[in-house]
């Protein structure tokens, strides 16, 4: 991984956790701790910009960027816009790796964004979500470079683990396009989570699962239709028709400010199981139902406590 001017790559830290012989999976940096903390004013960045005097991991996880640029970006939007409300951050370790694993919505993957914005500005260690996210996130220009110096990387499952046994928060959607890009008239009804990939990884690394629901990022795009033929000509998982888009152009991209909850559940730990556990595919899909049931639940609850749409 490389970056512009004499960016300084992180190696990796020796010790336990290297990945196997046969693994494509870059090194990871030292632990957070260790990361040069950011310094100086708005002209001190610039400057280190200029001069490439910055840090990244291999992965393209530039932390001073994210924080000086891209948080307070997104503050207004998760303040002021969306209103948001996150609970049950103490759920959260302070350190140490974690599997977050979250419903999607919205037709726009906003929520995701705004879940990792909540784990960094509520929690009192201000951690950082490194998101696994889908190809089309790294192949889109513009997007995919801001992906992954938000601290993103592929949905697989040699990065997630080697992400959670350098003890980091890795969060994951396990929905992926069935949830987010859902009719309106299926909101806030989880898809199904696949074959429980997350679930592996999480037992193989002993990291504990955080469900975590988010209610109001349903209602931001009321998807009513899809137009499938301009989404194959696009090479997109679906082209969404919603009351606003396509009728109204540029300004039917404007998502509804809804009132938005973020609530983190209690963890599942997966450490206590047999060494191999995650190759019982009976114990992989049961914890796979476990944490969706807990998501499920959590909707729910939020929803009988709900005032309204834009009034939470």
């Amino acid at each position: 991984m490389t970056s512009r001017g004499s960016a300084r790559v992180v190696p990796l830290r020796p010790g336990d956790g290297e990945p196997e012989a046969s693994s494509s999976v870059v090194p990871l940096p030292v632990r957070k701790a260790e990361r040069r903390a950011p310094s100086g004013g708005l002209l001190d960045f610039l400057r280190r910009r200029l001069s490439g005097d910055y840090e990244i991991d291999e992965f393209g996880f530039d932390q001073e960027f994210t924080e000086a640029v891209l948080i307070p970006l997104l503050r207004p939007l998760y303040e002021r816009w969306f209103r948001v409300s996150a609970h049950g951050v103490e759920h959260i370790p302070g350190e140490g790796g974690a599997l977050l694993v979250s419903n999607h919505s919205g037709v726009v993957p906003i929520d995701a964004v705004m879940t990792a914005f909540a784990v960094h500005d509520e929690h009192p260690e201000h951690r950082f979500l490194r998101m696994l996210g889908a190809d089309l996130v790294f192949d889109t220009p513009v997007l995919g470079s801001l992906a992954r110096k938000s601290g993103q990387t592929l949905a697989c499952h040699p990065d997630a683990e080697r992400l959670l046994r350098e003890g980091e928060l890795v969060g994951v959607w396990p929905e992926g396009y069935k949830g987010v890009g859902k009719p309106f008239s299926a909101r806030y009804k989880l898809q199904r989570f696949g074959r429980g990939g997350f679930v592996s990884a999480a037992l193989r690394t002993g990291a504990p699962i955080i469900p975590c629901a988010v209610v109001g990022a349903e209602e931001i795009y009321p998807k009513i239709g899809d137009i499938k033929p301009l989404a194959r000509l696009l090479r997109l998982p679906y082209f969404p028709v919603t009351p606003f888009f396509p009728l109204l152009g540029p300004l039917g991209t404007v998502p509804l400010p809804t009132k938005w909850h973020i609530e983190f559940g209690e963890p599942i730990p997966t450490d206590g199981y047999a060494e191999g556990a995650e190759d019982d595919q009976m114990l992989v899909l049961t914890l796979t139902d476990r944490v969706r049931e807990s998501i499920q639940d959590m909707l729910y609850r939020r929803l009988a406590r709900r005032r309204g749409i834009f009034t939470g």
